[in-house]
C-alpha cells in the first residue's frame, strides 16, 4: 500500500511552504534588528521592515491557519509597543520562533490528516 496527499492537503501544505519562507525572512530582519540593538544603533528603521514583512504572510495564512495568521499578527503588535529595545527584541524572536514551531506542527497535522492509503495495483490473475 502506497500513501499520498490529497489535493486539499497539497494545497495547505504549499501554503505552508511559502509561510515558512517568508518566516525566515522575518527571522532575518528580528536578528539585524538584534544585531543593532547590541550595537546601540535605532531600531526604528526594523519596525516598518518587520511590518511589510509580516503582513503578507498574514494574509498568505488567514484563510487555512488562522490561529498561526494571529501569532504573525503579534509580531507586528510587538514592533509597534514601546518599552525597551531589549525586551522588544526578546520578544520579537519569541514570537518568530513560536510561529515557527506552529508552521512545522501543522505541517504534521496536514500530512497526517490528508494521507490516503493507495491499493497497489496487483499483477492480472493468470486464467486457469
Amino acid at each position: 500500500m502506497a500513501s499520498k496527499i490529497d489535493g486539499a492537503g497539497l494545497a495547505k501544505l504549499e501554503t505552508i511552504e511559502q509561510a515558512v519562507t517568508q518566516v525566515q525572512r522575518l527571522n532575518t530582519i528580528v536578528e539585524r534588528m538584534a544585531q543593532s540593538q547590541r550595537n546601540n544603533q535605532p531600531l526604528a528603521p526594523y519596525r516598518q521592515q518587520v511590518q511589510r514583512a509580516a503582513a503578507p504572510i498574514a494574509s498568505l495564512l488567514k484563510t487555512q491557519f488562522e490561529s498561526i495568521a494571529d501569532m504573525v499578527t503579534n509580531v507586528v503588535l510587538i514592533s509597534t509597543r514601546g518599552g525597551s529595545d531589549q525586551q522588544k527584541v526578546r520578544s520579537l524572536r519569541e514570537a518568530v520562533a513560536h510561529v515557527k514551531v506552529q508552521l512545522d506542527a501543522a505541517e504534521s497535522r496536514v500530512r497526517k490528516q490528508h494521507t490516503v492509503e493507495e491499493a497497489e495495483e496487483s499483477a492480472p490473475e493468470a486464467a486457469s
